[in-house]
């Protein structure tokens, strides 16, 4: 799927050659690692999105008079993981299978499509929830109105329809396609069709992920020099824009630098095997990385017992501040090699 079409052609995967890649006549690739790691990555991330989101979604429907801004993002969120977790058996199933597709072509274009609407709807409601935040602890007076339940629904529309707009043509792209003797669902494009990709691919990282990574970067660098203005009400705030920074520099960053350079090698001449094969590699791992949000979004909602809305943001914190302390260890643990 996905990174398995996109591998068997630029890294050579089990199948050919790099045929985007023409450094690479020979490039053959043993990814068998792919049908272990990657099902278990997608089966967990499966288990915990269906799991945790259901609970925030029945606990918030249960008490809808209740509900707050910070509350609506995090709804709007838990729909859109819950949606993405129900097509991940598709990708668990084809990965077992050893990258057969037998679902049809449809459900492959509609597979692919979720994995990034799912990604974006992600990054920009985190956004939302940082911006809330940043207003409302900045500039209280001035955006009152931004803080009604109108005006944060209207908001969530706005998102899902920029996001809709955004990754629509995944539909165009997406397709099944024969390699060898079996059908496989490919997740850039084909081959012949890869070079029209590129531009829409690196148009839509922009887009759905430099930009608000950009934005969450510029409000914790804002807060940063507002710490007299209120220190416990700036602790608290500060909190949430640094802990979802670390939650797009966790599940986010690593998946949209690596694919990034996965086009840009694809389509370049002279690029040896071997960094493509390093390249294709991380590539993969990053993606299931990259769904990990699914669930880590409500599991913090889950842990620290949101009541109905007040706590919500919190909640964001306390999970985030999870995530945080891995990225802090990891950072050591690299910084010392």
């Amino acid at each position: 799927p996905a990174e398995d079409g996109a591998g068997r052609h630029a890294a050579g995967g089990a199948g050919p050659d790099c045929s985007m890649n023409p450094s690479a006549p020979s490039c053959n690739i043993d990814e068998s690692y792919k049908y272990i790691f990657l099902p278990i990555c997608y089966s967990f991330t499966f288990l915990f999105s269906l799991a945790l989101n259901s609970v925030v979604l029945f606990r918030s429907f249960r008490q809808t008079k209740r509900w707050n801004a910070s509350l609506i993002y995090m709804v709007n969120l838990a729909s859109t993981d819950f949606m993405y977790g129900l097509s991940l058996p598709f990708l668990v199933a084809s990965y077992i299978m050893r990258d057969r597709w037998v679902f049809g072509d449809f459900m492959c274009r509609l597979v692919r499509f979720l994995f990034y609407f799912n990604l974006y709807c992600s990054i920009f409601f985190l956004t939302c929830i940082s911006v809330h935040r940043y207003l409302g602890i900045c500039h209280p007076m001035k955006t009152i109105t931004l803080e009604t339940k109108k005006a944060v629904k209207f908001t969530c529309v706005i998102v899902w329809t920029v996001v809709f707009a955004l990754t629509c043509p995944i539909f165009r792209f997406a397709q099944t396609g024969y390699i060898e003797e079996y059908q496989n669902c490919w997740d850039d494009a084909i081959d012949k069709e890869f070079s029209l990709y590129v531009p829409y691919g690196i148009t839509l990282h922009l887009l759905g992920f430099f930009i608000p990574f950009s934005i969450i970067a510029w409000l914790r660098w804002t807060r940063t020099t507002r710490q007299n203005d209120g220190m416990s009400i700036f602790l608290g705030s500060i909190k949430t824009i640094i802990t979802i920074t670390l939650l797009f520099a966790l599940c986010f960053f690593p998946f949209h630098v690596t694919r990034t350079i996965f086009f840009l090698l694809k389509v370049t001449k002279g690029v040896p095997c071997n960094t493509m094969t390093m390249v294709s590699m991380c590539y993969k791992i990053t993606r299931p990385l990259a769904s990990f949000n699914a669930w880590l979004n409500a599991l913090l909602y889950f842990l620290t017992k949101d009541k109905g809305g007040a706590q919500c943001c919190e909640a964001v914190n306390a999970n985030l501040s999870i995530i945080s302390t891995f990225v802090y260890i990891g950072f050591l643990f690299f910084s010392r090699r």
